[in-house]
């Protein structure tokens, strides 16, 4: 069979264990993505996918004899979040294949490939019909085998005294349950999946261009796509492999090829912003103040520059002009959502690098950030 050396998986697991491997891999996630936004041209060649391909299926043939790899990739729940990750990387490459050509034609005067496809069109009886029958047929007998092939995951009955360790949300909602270790519930939970729908539902209205409509393009839409990829792949679907395949018990961080031991702590000293300024901070150190208004005021000061000096800053530089398109009043509303999706990436940065818990905590009120 064929499979990776130890001292091979030895390093993978030494660079992707512990909260240094969290930054490790959160680092490499936004990295191959912005240099596949960047060079989207070349990663599109037909070649180019097939050897991604080619080498993401050696990958996992070759991790797949590793035991511990196994019992975590292995498992009857996570084989879907395998299929998850080719069939996202899949069509997110078809996607941008269309749109690099699609932008070739349009800066060549031809037609695009959607209009060229519209050309040949066919009856939805008998044709589309048809076809959607067969699908429906090929899809029933995929989930017959897949069920008598892989057990179902079923697990004890449950047990009031006996937590599972450890104990994980579904996979569609992995990425929330990250979301928890960095911030409060209420922000978590509710706050940041509201603001998320209402930014799906805002960018036709921040990107109002009637150019780009029905057929893949990049270039007429490139803020849109970006800030909608980032926030889908990144911030999603990079989350929930992370809490699939990386979060192990106690929720530490764990190698791919590592053993999940239960005994391994990893002590984390969170510290809230008020006590690096009044504590730990140079040369005040002078203790926390009393008063939860004067004692949160760094964390006040600091997110109202976040977001009141954030739009400023980028209307004069990356966002000028968009600035001039939308208007102040869209502009606003589209800097507040964009700021909210880069806090994310950022708070989960300093929690990870200096153990920063909270910006403003005020525990007296249950009001936390």
């Amino acid at each position: 069979m064929i499979e990776f050396p130890d001292a091979f998986k030895h390093a993978v697991n030494s660079v992707f264990t512990g909260t240094r491997g969290a930054i490790t891999y959160l680092s490499l996630s936004v990295l191959v993505f912005a240099v596949f936004i960047r060079w989207r041209a070349f990663f599109t060649r037909t070649w180019v996918g097939v050897v991604a391909l080619a080498a993401a299926s050696f990958f996992l043939v070759a991790s797949y004899p590793d035991h511990n790899f196994f019992e975590i990739a292995g498992k009857p729940d996570n084989v879907p979040i395998m299929g998850l990750i080719f069939l996202v990387g899949f069509f997110t490459w078809l996607a941008f294949r269309r749109m690099v050509e699609n932008d070739r034609r349009v800066a060549g005067g031809r037609p695009t490939l959607e209009e060229e496809e519209s050309r040949d069109k066919v009856l939805v009886w008998p044709d589309l019909v048809y076809i959607e029958f067969i699908a429906l047929i090929l899809c029933t007998v995929l989930f017959i085998a897949w069920s008598v092939g892989i057990g179902a995951p079923l697990e004890q009955p449950a047990n009031f005294t006996k937590t599972p360790n450890p104990s994980k949300a579904p996979w569609y909602f992995l990425g929330l349950q990250e979301m928890l270790v960095y911030f409060d519930p209420w922000l978590a939970g509710v706050v940041f999946p509201g603001l998320i729908i209402v930014g799906l539902m805002a960018i036709p209205y921040f990107d109002p261009n009637p150019r780009g409509n029905g057929y893949y393009s990049f270039r007429e839409r490139p803020f849109a796509i970006v800030v909608f990829c980032f926030g889908f792949i990144i911030m999603w679907v990079v989350l929930i492999v992370m809490g699939t395949f990386l979060r192990g018990p106690n929720w530490n961080f764990f190698g791919p090829y590592e053993y999940w031991d239960p005994h391994k702590l990893e002590p984390l000293l969170n510290v809230n912003l008020s006590e690096y300024f009044w504590v730990k901070g140079y040369p005040l150190s002078v203790g926390l103040p009393e008063g939860y208004l004067l004692r949160e005021a760094p964390g006040f000061a600091l997110l109202a520059a976040y977001f009141v000096l954030g739009p400023l800053v980028l209307a004069r530089t990356f966002f000028r002009r968009m600035l001039e398109q939308m208007g102040m009043a869209r502009y606003q509303v589209m800097c507040f959502l964009f700021l909210m999706m880069t806090l994310l990436p950022l708070k989960m940065t300093l929690r990870w690098s200096i153990n920063l818990k909270y910006f403003i905590a005020i525990p007296e009120k249950f009001f936390n950030i």
